[in-house]
């Protein structure tokens, strides 16, 4: 949107439903008047010609009728206008009309009016030329140097160029290589055509060349690449714009110096004469027509550029001087001098006139348009510099640019005392309104979006019986795909419903995404997916999640009221995990006690039992399709199950499982009071190995990046130093540079290789530590007894990335979110809560912090400290456990002596298990007393 609006000095709308184009708008004297006032001169595609000469009584008044001087049918398309000296023995000015099939030029007199009808237009044909080719546009001038008349050159399109010297036809020529025609210009002081071709480039033709080549006439259609007698049509010189030209202009400046102008898609092109870039700018938007002129006063060159936005730019050479905005798309911009009916005050629009009563015209446009006026008044019955603009549908419009003083005074705003005591009470009560609404309802208010559309999710309990797995990296033969089926039911009409589906990885689905439209009540979807193991490592989650966004229309908002809803899925285990012999040995153990007795591990997972022996019903083995092996052992009189495996990270999903199958064994059997605990201490230093593995890969790619980007930055200048040595006329020696090149060029491939290599190392290290900090967040779960809202406080801080990258990653953002925790809900005294955390979260320099700050949050838990994000438990923690505890540290130093003090409930042992002594056992024969 434009701060100033094109001011509207007189308009009209032409005719009805009638097109128009750029060549379709002219400017001139067309009637040889004596004052030398432009007429406006404009043709539509239904075939109608219209002259205008416009001089409304005030600004802004709309056309009248004594503002037509001339309106005829010529019952043909008029492609184009233009006005010269086109007719032998006068240099007259005459107007030519351009057709599909002909080419008429007219001879336009005036009729000063005796009654208040105005002034008059005759038209009379001269002369008219019948076209073999259908026409597409036209360009005049004084071609080969002639001296008092203009000759024609019409180009058609099938890219021949036809040029007529006024009355008699001249010659034909094919431009070499035409696909489809385009903008044509003539530049008079090189005598060359100008047009730019199908190929996106600029190409200029010499008359002379052109006179004397091969007549188009008597060269054969089929063989148009061949030359019969005369010379082969050559293009003086060629440039490659790279996209394709609107409009082609030529401004001189005087008979030495000449610009060539080129309106692309998205650039705007200044040339010199001989084929080189002067300038150029990048537009920002869609350009629809320009206009360059040259401005006198300062030696340079300014350019008007209408564009799809109903914007006008006035652009003294790529400097913005001036944006104003328009009624209209204009599709051809002309600058002329008309007349006025009455006298105008031009003036600053900052020192209006008082001397005079009509409206002043705030001529900054004067300023773009290349006249300079001071703050002095002065009169003038002619308008020069008058913008006139015209759209595709026939908006016609004659503007100024400027400002207009507001008259506008606001009101003067009655005062009255406010009674501040009484705003306190309405505050106090609005205040306590909503923290009641918060504690009732949470944050977000509750809605019915659950009633617009229901969605529900059937996870298919068996395999596809053709796996859908395509381009996988597991090392099996066969990997399985399970089918998933969502349904959606909606009660209202719904818009734009699209449905995403997200499951972890390295897990995959055959579909993602899809489009619903419900344009009816009560009307019920149904899509299926595949899902199934892409790479050869374990998923941090089996839990899939269908997301439903929509707009709900209504009577205010026919576009829809945004809203989601979403509905989480788990997928079955046996899509990742086979059968597998349990191990009697492993490096990393954990123990689940529960207080009911011990079930058989072949009712809690029926599809995995390789034999029924009553001997193996207490251990069971799983193997990952990844490679992982998993043992579960159940005692059969502690109420205990054993998990054991060789890597600490591929316990999670196995533990899991285990719970969420026992308290659905229980549910189904009635049990109310089942309840999972552990006892063992929290394995934190296989924890922080992973951390440390996946912050080293971190660091090396950090590395590897900026190696790459210093080589990449050596390549460049190697190339720049090659190109130069061989862009010079006197050959000089390489000096080994094409061997660096090479060099430099290996180094680079090795570089990105193993900076992808490294991404793919790091990705799958974020997905194991992912699992191994659900294991932990479980374990103090277990440990501590925490309610869901405290677990889910963890998980928020643990786990605050779905996805890890160089420029936010996991370590800063976990070590600012337990900070947080240690320094709100957590914290000893009120002088740790007004600690503020950094605001900028950068990489860390190691990990060395973020272990201190686990352990020390998993030291306040076990001290009393309880998990909550209300202002009002983040007060000083005052609970204590029986037996006593140390105080919470406050100090650097307080901390080293609660570490080493805590080293015994934070073992390093690989072997996990319950603080009480009890008797060593076989790991096949189960965990028993």
């Amino acid at each position: 949107m434009s701060l100033f609006k094109a001011r509207d000095w007189w308009s009209t709308i032409l005719g009805d439903k009638e097109e128009f184009d750029q060549g379709c708008l002219c400017l001139a004297n067309v009637d040889n008047s004596g004052n030398g006032q432009d007429k406006i001169i404009v043709g539509s595609f239904m075939g109608y010609l219209r002259i205008f000469s416009p001089h409304p009584a005030k600004t802004g008044d709309g056309a009248q009728a004594e503002d037509l001087l001339l309106e005829v049918d010529l019952r043909d398309p008029v492609l184009q206008v233009e006005v010269g000296k086109f007719v032998s023995g006068t240099e007259m000015l005459h107007l030519a009309v351009l057709h599909s099939r002909k080419l008429c030029v007219y001879s336009v007199s005036g009729t000063l009016g005796n009654v208040e009808h105005g002034n008059q237009c005759q038209m009379k044909l001269m002369y008219e030329h019948n076209l073999q080719r259908t026409a597409c546009n036209m360009t005049y001038g004084s071609f080969g140097g002639v001296k008092g008349r203009d000759l024609i050159c019409i180009q058609s399109m099938d890219g021949m160029l036809m040029v007529f010297e006024q009355e008699s036809y001249a010659f034909g020529r094919f431009l070499p290589g035409f696909l489809l025609p385009g903008p044509l210009a003539y530049s008079s002081r090189t005598d060359s055509f100008l047009t730019v071709s199908s190929c996106q480039q600029v190409e200029s033709y010499k008359y002379q060349v052109l006179a004397f080549a091969t007549d188009a006439d008597k060269r054969q259609e089929t063989e148009q690449q061949k030359l019969g007698s005369g010379k082969r049509l050559v293009v003086d010189w060629t440039l490659n714009i790279g996209e394709q030209a609107l409009d082609i202009c030529i401004v001189s400046f005087n008979q030495s110096a000449s610009s060539v102008f080129v309106l692309g898609e998205r650039n705007f092109f200044c040339l010199k004469d001989n084929g080189q870039i002067r300038f150029m700018k990048k537009l920002d938007w869609s350009p629809s027509c320009f206009l360059p002129y040259c401005s006198v006063s300062e030696g340079t060159i300014n350019t008007l550029i209408g564009n799809h936005n109903n914007m006008l730019h006035i652009y003294q050479d790529v400097t913005l001087k001036w944006a104003t905005q328009l009624p209209h798309i204009p599709v051809a911009v002309r600058v002329g001098c008309l007349q006025s009916r009455s006298t105008f005050c031009i003036l600053c629009p900052v020192k209006p006139c008082s001397a005079l009563s009509c409206r002043p015209i705030a001529l900054s446009s004067y300023c773009a348009l290349s006249t300079t006026l001071d703050c002095n008044c002065f009169y003038l019955n002619d308008l020069k510099g008058v913008i006139v603009t015209l759209s595709d549908d026939g908006h016609l419009q004659c503007s100024y640019l400027g400002t207009d003083p507001s008259l506008f005074q606001a009101p003067n705003v009655q005062s009255r005392e406010l009674n501040y005591d009484e705003l306190d009470v309405e505050m106090k009560e609005l205040q306590k309104i909503i923290k009641d609404v918060n504690k009732s309802q949470g944050v977000w208010p509750m809605t019915e979006r659950e009633d617009d559309l229901n969605v529900s999710v059937v996870v298919s309990p068996n395999f596809d019986s053709v796996s859908q797995a395509t381009d996988v990296e597991v090392g099996t033969d066969l990997v399985p795909s399970v089918t998933v089926k969502v349904t959606l039911q909606n009660r209202v009409i719904l818009q734009k419903a699209k449905l995403s589906v997200y499951v972890q990885p390295p897990l995959e689905l055959t579909c993602d995404q899809f489009t619903f439209e419900f344009m009816t009540p009560d009307l019920t979807r149904t899509v299926s997916f595949s899902v199934y193991l892409k790479r050869s490592y374990t998923p941090s989650e089996l839990e899939g999640n269908a997301v439903v966004s929509y707009s709900r229309p209504t009577d205010r908002n026919p576009d829809g009221i945004p809203r989601v809803i979403q509905c989480k899925f788990r997928l079955p285990l046996k899509l990742i995990c086979l059968p597998g012999q349990p191990s009697k040995t492993a490096s990393h153990k954990i123990t689940i006690d529960t207080n009911k007795s011990p079930v058989s591990l072949l009712s809690l997972f029926p599809g995995f039992a390789s034999q029924s022996d009553d001997d193996q019903v207490n251990v069971m083995g799983f193997h990952f399709l990844g490679g992982a092996r998993i043992t579960v052992l159940a005692s059969k009189t502690s109420q205990r199950y054993r998990i054991q495996s060789e890597q600490f990270e591929d316990l999670w999903l196995i533990t899991n499982e285990l719970i969420l199958r026992l308290q659905e064994y229980f549910e189904k059997q009635g049990v109310k009071d089942f309840a999972c605990s552990f006892s063992g201490s929290i394995p934190l230093q296989e924890y922080f190995e992973l951390i440390d593995h996946h912050f080293e890969l971190r660091i090396n790619g950090e590395k590897l990046e900026e190696l790459l980007s210093e080589r990449a930055v050596q390549f460049r200048a190697i190339q720049r130093r090659l190109l130069a040595r061989f862009k010079d006329k006197t050959p000089a020696p390489l000096q080994h540079l094409d061997t660096l090149l090479d060099g430099t060029y290996k180094q680079v491939i090795a570089l990105a290789d193993a900076v992808e290599e490294n991404q793919g190392n790091l990705f799958q290290s974020f997905t194991r530590l992912k699992s191994a900090t659900h294991l932990v967040i479980l374990l103090i779960a277990l440990w501590q007894k925490l309610s869901a809202d405290q677990v889910a406080i963890l998980e928020a801080a643990f786990l605050p990335l779905q996805e890890d990258t160089q420029e936010l990653g996991w370590e800063e953002t976990v070590d600012a979110a337990i900070s947080h925790l240690l320094k709100t809900c957590l914290s000893k005294s009120s002088k740790e809560q007004a600690l503020n955390l950094n605001s900028q979260l950068n990489i860390p320099k190691d990990t060395s912090q973020l272990k201190k700050h686990i352990t020390l949050l998993c030291d306040r838990l076990s001290k009393g400290g309880r998990l909550c994000l209300s202002t009002d438990a983040a007060a000083p923690q005052t609970m204590v456990m029986p037996g006593g505890c140390t105080t919470i540290p406050e100090s650097d130093l307080e901390e080293r002596s609660v570490e080493q003090d805590s080293t015994e409930l934070f073992t390093n042992h690989r072997h996990l298990t319950a603080e009480t002594p009890r008797p060593e056992v076989s790991p096949l024969q189960g965990v028993s007393e």
